[in-house]
């Protein structure tokens, strides 16, 4: 059995997978101190205990809003996220938490091998994730490899790409990147009345405004993911996050920006949403913990 920890924006999802599926889940707010890894060991102990001894746990994955160093084990910067983990080896701390060895990722990696390994992309060496929500998160996998780069930036940052040179300023130091112009953080930021892009696909049929909103909301998620099949030439786009409760509203129209958009010789991706987007990083978290528990180089696992 495995467990999964993903470290997220409000919440940490817990999950204990066996084979691939979910046996027992959990959830604890976050409280943006020391106090959060606490509580993630003793909430994570109450499920194991809960699953009964005819299970033993054989390895840990953790998933981080950030950037992984991997040589150091430990994530390095987050934009103002779990600052009190940033430089904290992880993966010594879930050893020590847990007695079983353990993995540490970004979690947008994880959760493109969650559904590369049995989600909506099952099967798929070739892939791209955008995840759309709070922020935008990205990652790439090319020929079953997760692409991580020299210094560990590479595959996750297509939501900091300029889609306005003109728009504003993002927290990560980048002017009119995605996340600034189009994420719900920016949608909050901009129209305080609305509390999501569904408040905004609700209103469009009714208001000229929220109309050219949605468009131009459209347009920049669009753009992103132009920018990563240009870049990576999948086979798949896997579309995720809160964004996408909208559903066919937000979907298809990404769907036909991209296909309209893209270099001319350029292949045509199929697009897929996850069936249960809450679970697509603690199971890839249970696949990378399997792919380095047995010592072997297999999807994601090789650098």
């Amino acid at each position: 059995m495995e467990l999964g920890i993903d470290l997220g924006g409000t919440t940490v999802k817990l999950g204990l997978l066996h084979d691939g599926v979910v046996v027992a889940s959990d959830e604890i707010r976050t409280t943006g101190t020391a106090a959060d890894l606490d509580g993630v060991r003793a909430r994570a102990h109450d499920l194991l205990r809960d699953a009964g001894s005819g299970w033993d746990l054989t390895a840990v994955g953790i998933a981080v809003p950030g950037v992984v160093d991997r040589p150091r084990r430990a994530m390095i910067q987050a934009n103002d996220k779990y600052a009190h983990v940033i430089g904290v080896d992880l993966v010594r701390w879930a050893e020590v938490a847990f007695d079983a060895p353990a993995v540490l990722e970004n979690d947008a990696r994880a959760a493109l091998v969650g559904e590369v390994a049995d989600g909506c992309a099952a099967g798929t060496r070739d892939a791209v994730m955008i995840t759309l929500g709070t922020g935008i998160g990205t990652a790439a996998m090319m020929d079953g490899v997760l692409i991580r780069g020299a210094h560990g930036h590479a595959g996750i940052l297509g939501g900091h790409v300029t889609v306005d040179i003109d728009g504003p300023a993002c927290p990560c130091g980048n002017i009119g990147c995605a996340e600034a112009v189009a994420s719900t953080r920016a949608l909050r930021e901009s129209h305080p009345a609305l509390d999501g892009i569904r408040d905004v696909v609700a209103g469009a049929a009714a208001s000229a405004e929220l109309a050219l909103l949605l468009h131009r909301y459209v347009e920049v998620w669009g753009a992103a993911v132009v920018g990563m099949c240009h870049m990576y030439d999948p086979d798949v786009v896997v579309l995720s996050g809160g964004v996408l409760r909208a559903g066919d509203a937000v979907s298809g129209p990404i769907a036909d920006y991209v296909t309209a958009h893209l270099w001319s010789s350029a292949h045509r991706p199929r697009f897929a949403v996850p069936d249960a987007p809450e679970l697509s990083v603690v199971r890839g978290l249970a696949a990378l913990a399997r792919s380095a528990r047995r010592g072997r180089s297999t999807e994601g696992e090789r650098a």
